[in-house]
């Protein structure tokens, strides 16, 4: 630390400030953004950093994203140490120069009191096009980085508070709804506005020097509780492989390998084994899969570690150059975040070994994106569904997966239907839970979802990224698999099963149906609690002949279960 003291009630004030600044920019962004990709499904993020670049605080928002962020901001320090003003407002989405994919833009805006820099505010949002060979900018199927839309180096969009009109001109020409686009970064300059206002206020409030210290000792805070929860672990090295099923172009399983070693108080991540780079684009930047390593080893350490750079600094975290998880220009990065959701079932799966009460089975994989495309009838503007579905958990060491919710790596929502069919030419036909689908275990995994949807306007671009169809979610401790995803094609007429991973043109009429996987289980099946089991059995979330298959169920003929016949026949089935 200084020679200046750390006030312990103080410090809790500037913690609980900062964690307030960025959950009020949270809430600006939903509430002012134009697209619903952002507005209703939330994939955005925001986080506040120091001068020096160092996240002070994150809002509950994409995790996933934040850990990306010391990269990114690594590059904006680097290229304008010297060249930063008050007023200035840089953006990126470059996946070589520090972004992710390309829809992901990045707007950093240096605060400044009395010419001298302070700190960042950042917002990271979705956008729903960004040009590129297909509407959506996320296509699996594309095979370089040229082919996934326009790419913007750390650019200025804002000097001294006047805009570049020539960066602005040249997004306005090569996106197909530049309307919403330049109404997001609109979203986004706003949200930034308001970090900027909070700081200085804090600064107003309690000095320059003061609040930097209290900084200082925020990170240092965080650091040393992840410390104390890391040597309490046991010292070696913990394996754990998983599979992503295909890259949509060769049917070969691709393996994520993660090895991690706790040594005293530090932890090292190592995905060595894990696959080469590959065609399709579910290829991930090195500063996603740190971030999907962050936040997985962040969600077993204690509730109340600060979200901050401080946990950073106790995990190194390297993966071979030229593999699936680091690859080198042009690899295609549009659908980068199905390999950061296995990156972090890999690193959940290692760390059951480590910390088996705090991890949970696998979930359904990730969200699956349905990204539909087209012109409705009589439109002149085309329109862009990019359709993210949030699905279930796995069982856990006390508790049964659930199932509706966010994937633990994303806090994103499912579209509402209602905003869904008031806006495009689509109809829901079908949006439900899919019973029998979560892994058997002494606690169930949650179920998958299914959204099946008729379209409404002719000739439609219809992209499916998905997963987990031929590697299920896994189960930890006995507990079973979860049921596998699938796709199918007008299933009510001449049904046809789609791979996990196209895009196909599509006419009026057809309809396309997601079966979403299911949460693995937790724990052996034989020790379900029956009064669980005739819950799930009365709620229609598992059928009888799955808890007599799965659970050793004898049911009796007045429908419930038959206690004493099925104590005897777990019996023998336990010998």
């Amino acid at each position: 630390m200084t020679q200046r003291t750390v006030d312990p009630i103080t410090f809790a004030v500037v913690k609980n400030a900062l964690d307030t600044i960025v959950d009020d920019m949270a809430f600006a962004v939903m509430r002012t953004a134009r697209s619903p990709i952002i507005r209703d499904v939330l994939d955005y993020s925001v986080t506040m950093c120091d001068a020096k670049g160092r996240i002070l605080a994150q809002a509950k928002t994409v995790a996933l994203h934040l850990g990306a962020v010391p990269d990114a901001i690594d590059v904006i320090i680097s290229q304008y140490a010297a060249g930063c003003r008050p007023g200035d407002v840089i953006i990126l989405n470059d996946p070589y120069e520090g972004g992710m994919h390309l829809p992901d833009i990045f707007m950093f805006k240096p605060i400044f009191h009395e010419e001298r820099l302070q700190g960042f505010s950042v917002v990271i949002a979705h956008h729903c096009d960004v040009g590129g060979r297909v509407p959506g900018s996320n296509a699996a199927d594309s095979t370089e980085i040229f082919q996934e839309g326009l790419r913007i180096p750390p650019t200025k969009l804002y000097s001294r508070g006047e805009p570049n009109e020539t960066l602005i001109n040249i997004i306005r020409k090569n996106v197909r709804l530049p309307d919403l686009v330049l109404g997001d970064l609109d979203a986004q300059l706003a949200t930034c506005n308001i970090g900027e206002r909070e700081l200085l206020r804090l600064i107003k409030r309690y000095g320059e020097q003061d609040l930097h210290l209290y900084f200082d000792e925020l990170l240092d805070y965080g650091e040393r509780l992840t410390r104390q929860a890391i040597a309490a672990w046991p010292d070696g090295t913990y394996s754990f492989t998983d599979y992503i099923d295909n890259d949509g172009f060769s049917p070969e399983p691709i393996p994520i390998q993660c090895a991690i070693t706790v040594k005293g108080d530090q932890l090292s991540v190592d995905f060595v084994g894990s696959s080469p780079q590959v065609k399709g684009a579910i290829n991930s930047t090195l500063s996603f899969v740190k971030s999907a390593t962050y936040l997985s080893v962040r969600c077993v350490l204690q509730a109340d570690v600060p979200n901050n750079a401080g946990v950073y600094r106790c995990i190194d975290i390297t993966a071979p150059e030229g593999s699936i998880l680091n690859p080198r220009l042009p690899a295609p990065v549009a659908a980068r975040a199905l390999t950061g959701y296995r990156v972090v079932d890999c690193v959940f799966g290692a760390l059951s070994k480590i910390t088996p009460d705090k991890v949970m089975a696998a979930g359904e994989g990730g969200n699956t994106v349905i990204a539909l495309s087209g012109y409705a009838p009589g439109a002149s503007e085309p329109f862009i569904l990019v359709d993210m579905i949030n699905g279930c958990w796995g069982g856990r060491a006390n508790k049964d997966g659930v199932e509706g919710v966010t994937n633990p790596s994303q806090n994103m929502s499912n579209m509402p239907i209602e905003t869904l069919e008031a806006r495009y030419p689509i109809l829901m036909e079908e949006y439900g839970f899919r019973n029998d689908s979560g892994g058997a275990g002494r606690y169930r995994g949650g179920m998958g979802l299914v959204r099946q949807y008729k379209l409404l306007a002719d000739n439609v671009v219809a992209q499916v990224r998905s997963d987990r169809a031929d590697h299920a979610p896994y189960g930890l401790f006995g507990g079973q698999n979860g049921a596998p995803s699938r796709n199918v094609l007008n299933p009510a007429a001449e049904a046809t099963v789609a791979p996990s991973k196209f895009t196909m043109n599509l006419e009026r009429g057809a309809v396309i149906r997601h079966e979403q996987a299911g949460g693995g289980g937790y724990g052996q099946p034989l020790e379900r609690d029956l009064d669980l089991l005739e819950g799930d059995l009365r709620n229609g979330k598992v059928s009888a002949a799955f808890a007599q298959a799965r659970h050793g169920v004898v049911m009796a003929a007045d429908g419930r279960i038959d206690r004493e016949a099925t104590a005897r026949r777990r019996q023998q089935l336990a010998a």
